[in-house]
């Protein structure tokens, strides 16, 4: 199976909300929630898909025509390529009712692990949620990423016993969360953190710990005062509010303002391609994630069309790296690409 087939597969499964399109380009879904799409008109989304691409390459062959890695590490764990899983949640609310969360992570979390990266994992009102998506981490030797809402510090707690016995070699908070419309008024209840409530969050943790949701060089700071071990530079897919700038646009001065810190930086929004991979560790990200076309090729393939998405973002990442004479990511520089 290849991904077009995986696309293809998916149209009749995924729901009437999401159209699995060739390319997630936001403008389909663009103001659907329930669904892909944003609780306002969804430019955000929108801006941050075009903004990757008015990057452009700079192509250079004279180099050494040598292999290409494309290996990367983090906190340790060494994987095959830059770029990781996103979290969803709700997948049958948003995205049809042929899988529930439950099997969504227990296919995303084994099948990225088998073909040598990690997928974070999704948060819900249902306590059942998280606890599968921490066996299903635990399962697959703690490669994955636990992805927790923005709670409240009891909820939170709870939460975290499950992560400790997973194994997970990292855990994440989308703060950003805090603006979906889904998440106001429950039990429990979730909402913004201070730095002081993030660290404390962070302290509990007792892993690396990732806070996404990142787009202002304040907010960095912030994160970076609370302990945090890495960033996702991300406006949640453009989910939770209209008319902000694209990762794109806020990436560049957020790495400058960590420079040193050793914070590691990933970026989400609009990558679709391993072209974009290639652009956002060109801007200086670490890493990155990608989020709905996952969710495609759950619905689409299963584990094969998991298996299909990670080569063709890896072979487009491999292909890139060889046109620009780069052979590890580490080569991999701003003069790298053209921005306007």
């Amino acid at each position: 199976m290849n991904y077009s087939e995986c696309i293809e597969n998916a149209r009749p499964r995924i729901g009437k909300y999401c159209k699995a399109c060739p390319e997630c380009n936001g403008r389909a879904c663009k103001n659907q929630m329930p669904g892909p799409g944003s609780k306002g008109i969804g430019d955000t989304a929108i801006r941050n898909y075009d903004k990757w691409k008015e990057i452009r390459i700079n192509m250079d062959t004279i180099a050494e025509n040598k292999p290409v890695d494309t290996s990367f590490e983090l906190f340790g764990r060494k994987f095959k390529y830059p770029f990781f899983a996103g979290p969803v949640g709700a997948v049958q609310l948003h995205y049809g009712d042929c899988l529930d969360d439950v099997a969504y992570n227990d296919i995303l979390v084994s099948a990225c692990a088998q073909n040598g990266i990690a997928a974070f994992t999704g948060d819900g009102t249902d306590a059942n949620v998280m606890i599968a998506a921490t066996k299903a981490i635990k399962n697959a030797n703690g490669a994955g990423i636990p992805t927790v809402k923005p709670w409240n510090i009891d909820t939170i707690r709870e939460k975290m016993e499950l992560i400790h016995d997973s194994g997970a070699f990292a855990v994440a908070m989308d703060v950003d969360a805090a603006g979906l419309p889904f998440l106001k008024n429950l039990d429990p209840p979730a909402g913004s953190k201070t730095v002081a409530e993030l660290r404390e969050i962070i302290q509990l943790s007792g892993a690396p710990f990732i806070v996404k949701g990142i787009m202002t060089v304040k907010a960095a700071l912030k994160a970076k005062e609370a302990g945090a071990s890495a960033i996702i530079v991300s406006n949640h897919g453009g989910r939770v509010l209209d008319q902000c700038p694209a990762t794109a646009e806020v990436l560049g001065d957020i790495v400058k303002a960590l420079d040193g810190s050793g914070i590691k930086i990933l970026v989400d929004g609009g990558i679709r391609s391993g072209t974009d991979v290639f652009k956002a560790l060109a801007l200086g990200a670490d890493g990155v994630v990608i989020a709905r076309p996952f969710v495609t090729a759950v619905y689409g393939g299963e584990h094969d069309g998991v298996r299909s998405y990670i080569e063709k973002i890896g072979t487009e990442l491999e292909d890139t790296m060889k046109m620009c004479g780069v052979s590890s990511l580490s080569e991999i520089t701003r003069d790298c690409v053209m921005t306007f």
